[in-house]
């Protein structure tokens, strides 16, 4: 069996109960390590939590060889864990899938997911989120501008836009280089960005969130990551006013 385990958002401790009897259960313990991470704990002090080795995935691993921990999975109870929700991602699902087809049963045990708590933290309607998207560190001759494409047809909607900053290996992409990457694209377009909300370290005991204009967010310091960004589109008097009660508009 393959069961899907989301661990929340921060630390070790926001696993659900269900999923921590599992883990502890399992046969074998794997941790996916590339579409998001538990930055309140390292993988050591997860096997220690769990009294289980956990074996970290990356993405070649799980897009492209998946084919050991299904082989695993057709004799043995195994468990893959991730932070946030298992099947936000689509690249989780698609693993599900590929078990499914080989007639491996498999299960979810959800968690906390920043796709729910950035509304929680900004006191954005979740009904007036569109589509989200995924703003990536620029490479040699690739600036993709996708991201812009996609809050400008929410913004034209009347709808937010969540926006996944890039995770490469040890770096991190913060509010304001992601800030700064949308201001670029935006002047190439003579488009115009008239609010931005950054998030850092959601689920974790400080969080900071602080809404504004360009300059204002990008001169903020929001430490440490994981960050994740939203595009508001034109506020609800409600929204409005949470943000100016919590994240200093």
């Amino acid at each position: 069996m393959l069961t899907f385990i989301g661990l929340g958002l921060f630390d070790k401790t926001d696993v659900s109960e269900k999923g921590l009897v599992r883990i502890r259960n399992a046969d074998r313990v794997y941790l996916e390590c590339y579409t998001s991470r538990l930055m309140g704990a390292t993988r050591e002090e997860l096997e220690e939590y769990y009294g289980r080795p956990v074996t970290p995935l990356y993405r070649s691993d799980v897009e492209q060889d998946p084919g050991a921990m299904l082989d695993e999975a057709a004799e043995k109870d195994v468990v893959f864990l991730c932070a946030g929700d298992p099947m936000v991602s689509t690249t989780h699902a698609d693993l599900r899938m590929r078990a499914a087809e080989r007639g491996i049963r498999t299960a979810i045990i959800h968690a906390a997911s920043i796709a729910s708590a950035v509304c929680g933290l900004s006191g954005l309607q979740n009904y007036r989120f569109g589509k989200s998207c995924s703003l990536p560190f620029p490479q040699k001759n690739w600036f993709p501008t996708t991201p812009l494409d996609v809050i400008l047809t929410n913004l034209s909607q009347r709808l937010h836009t969540l926006v996944y900053l890039d995770i490469q290996d040890e770096r991190y992409m913060t509010v304001p280089e992601a800030v700064a990457l949308l201001e670029e694209m935006a002047a190439a377009r003579k488009a115009k960005i008239p609010l931005y909300v950054g998030i850092a370290r959601a689920g974790s005991g400080e969080p900071v969130v602080r809404a504004g204009p360009e300059e204002l967010v990008r001169a903020c310091d929001f430490g440490p990551p994981l960050h994740i960004l939203i595009v508001p589109a034109e506020l609800h008097d409600m929204e409005r006013e949470y943000l100016e009660m919590f994240a200093g508009l």
